[in-house]
């Protein structure tokens, strides 16, 4: 057999998927951003990959938040490189960057939820709002099925007041879900829960990891949160990554600040 057809052969043997898996969706390399007197990002420098669960770690105030702002283009970093599905965010435009976001879901502490609106329609906004979809059938069909998917199909006429912390942080989910984004980034998403619904909220991101396929970037202090959902653990503090690996990994590091997390009762 030639060389040429030997190399395609075992290119044929390779699956699609794991090289698919292989892609940078998240590209970022010295990034820096300071307000005013104060250097919040020093160097961060990161790559998440297709199909990944990145959790970062860090006390408050150290530069986490900001980095997803930035991820998104709600600020524009002050030098470094910041590439999404290839574009250079800082670069885009307003239209480039609408069309960025619609591939993005950003789920916020609170969720972020209309009080005024009913489970339902706080789901339909999205859809008709930013997917501008006018069929009340397919609608309704994307709606039912996300619910489900988090398992509260039964509150689906009820208000954000009538539901119970965990079940509003589902909701949330469900309706940043509901356009199904590529990538997911999560700011504390068990902040304010009990453990139990902690541990649940948690094994519910794994789930819509797998079910639909996103990357993902998770912020937590939640070290049971950490333990479930993260492939890939980094460490920030002083804003940049001090530490990179798996849990396990880190739960091993000498570094007192690493450490600091990890022997935390879980």
């Amino acid at each position: 057999m030639k060389a040429a057809d030997q190399h395609n052969e075992t290119k044929k043997q390779i699956p699609a998927k794991a090289k698919k898996q292989d892609e940078v969706v998240i590209h970022a390399k010295g990034l820096k951003k300071g307000f005013v007197d104060k250097e919040v990002l020093r160097d961060i420098t990161f790559d998440l990959k297709r199909g990944e669960n990145m959790v970062i770690l860090g006390k408050s105030g150290q530069g986490k938040s900001v980095t997803i702002q930035c991820i998104v283009g709600m600020l524009k970093p002050n030098a470094g490189e910041l590439t999404v599905f290839g574009e250079k965010v800082a670069e885009l435009n307003d239209e480039e960057l609408k069309q960025l976001r619609i591939k993005i879901g950003f789920l916020f502490q609170s969720g972020a939820l209309y009080d005024s609106m009913t489970v339902r329609e706080n789901l339909e906004f999205p859809l008709t709002r930013v997917l501008k979809l006018n069929d009340q059938q397919e609608i309704d069909k994307r709606v039912e099925e996300v619910l489900d998917g988090v398992g509260l199909l039964d509150a689906i006429d009820k208000l954000p007041s009538d539901l119970s912390g965990g079940m509003r942080k589902r909701v949330g989910l469900a309706r940043t879900m509901i356009v199904k984004p590529e990538i997911m980034l999560y700011d504390e998403p068990t902040t304010g829960l009990d453990p139990i619904t902690s541990r649940e909220i948690s094994e519910l991101i794994l789930h819509l990891q797998e079910k639909y396929k996103t990357s993902s970037v998770i912020i937590t202090h939640d070290m049971e949160c950490a333990r479930i959902t993260a492939d890939r653990v980094l460490v920030m503090d002083n804003g940049e990554f001090i530490a990179e690996g798996s849990f396990k990994e880190l739960q091993k590091s000498d570094n007192k600040i690493v450490r600091s997390f990890f022997n935390q009762e879980i």
